[in-house]
């Protein structure tokens, strides 16, 4: 059982930055792959990122590649979301969400899936205005 707790999320102009943490309560941190999603008012889950086990490999929607960087500190058993050049279409609730990695080289298949992912935050809001 993995416990995650979200934080950093807030109000900010559209352009601003934020950089959201998700702690996680496992002395395996480093075993589970990890995912950011978010959710609007009145939409569907969506992937924005995603990090493999012990880092090797990230992956993003095409709605935030080169605005959002994705990252684990393993001493800290935390993952972080830096959110840079924010757009209003950004406001949503996000959450991050865990599963163990079994390295059977399937990552690739469900990265973005939010049925893969067994262990979720409660999620934190985030809103930028125009």
């Amino acid at each position: 059982q993995v416990h995650l707790v979200e934080s950093g999320g807030g109000s900010v102009q559209a352009g601003g930055s934020l950089r959201l943490s998700c702690a996680a309560s496992t002395s395996t941190y480093s075993r589970y792959s990890m995912g950011w999603f978010r959710q609007a008012p009145g939409k569907e889950r969506e992937g924005v990122a995603c990090i493999y086990a012990r880092g090797d490999f990230t992956y993003y929607a095409d709605s935030v590649k080169g605005r959002f960087t994705i990252s684990n500190d393993n001493s800290k058993n935390t993952l972080y979301l830096h959110m840079n050049s924010l757009k209003p279409e950004a406001t949503a609730r996000y959450s991050c969400a865990a599963v163990w990695c079994a390295y059977d080289g399937t990552w690739r298949t469900w990265r973005f899936s939010d049925s893969a992912y067994p262990y979720w935050g409660q999620g934190t809001p985030v809103t930028v205005s125009s």
